[in-house]
């Protein structure tokens, strides 16, 4: 099962588009998981051509608040229609267990022990500074917790989250994550 992990980050903000659309932002870089080859990868807004092939061979589609932001944004330059493809949303999964969202830091910090290496605005001033490479890694920093936060769910079925000095347990229900299913996406656009 190819899966592929995504993440993006903006070159601008919601207050600068009018409205708290995604599809209205800008895409700065999108940093991928690729499983099949085992690697790492990060595509500008300008190298999307590169990126098409790589999610329309995917089995699935791996994000953390993915279904709301990043999907519709990526579909905004996708000539197609991604949201064909498989996809999980871990953040979806949290709130279907916990009955509300909880962001990717503090789930990263209660399940892996781990901090988030920056935030979106953070990355949005490093885009303008001229800092790409900066903002490449945190890009790729939250796909690897991304991955990792998968791969945990899937093995032990829950999450955990911080809350101050506490941490609390999240039940996911991971069983049918890896099933197989037919693709919904034909490479049909001459890539």
């Amino acid at each position: 099962m190819r899966k592929i992990v995504f993440d993006i980050e903006t070159s601008n903000i919601f207050d600068e588009v009018g409205r708290a659309d995604p599809a209205l932002l800008d895409i700065a870089v999108v940093g991928i998981y690729d499983s099949e080859k085992d690697e790492y990868t990060c595509f500008e807004q300008n190298e999307l051509t590169n990126l098409w092939p790589i999610l329309e061979k995917a089995d699935m589609l791996i994000g953390f608040n993915s279904e709301h932001f990043d999907l519709p944004l990526l579909n905004k330059y996708y000539p197609g229609d991604l949201r064909q493809l498989r996809h999980l949303d871990l953040m979806q999964e949290v709130k279907k267990s916990l009955g509300r969202r909880i962001g990717l830091g503090r789930i990263a910090e209660g399940t892996l022990g781990v901090s988030k290496s920056g935030h979106g605005l953070d990355a949005i001033k490093w885009w303008r500074a001229g800092e790409f490479e900066k903002v490449k890694r945190y890009c790729l920093d939250d796909v690897k917790i991304t991955k990792e936060i998968y791969e945990y769910a899937l093995s032990h079925k829950n999450l955990k989250y911080k809350d101050g000095n506490d941490i609390f347990e999240i039940p996911i229900d991971s069983s049918r994550w890896e099933e197989p299913q037919e693709k919904a996406l034909t490479s049909s656009l001459g890539f």
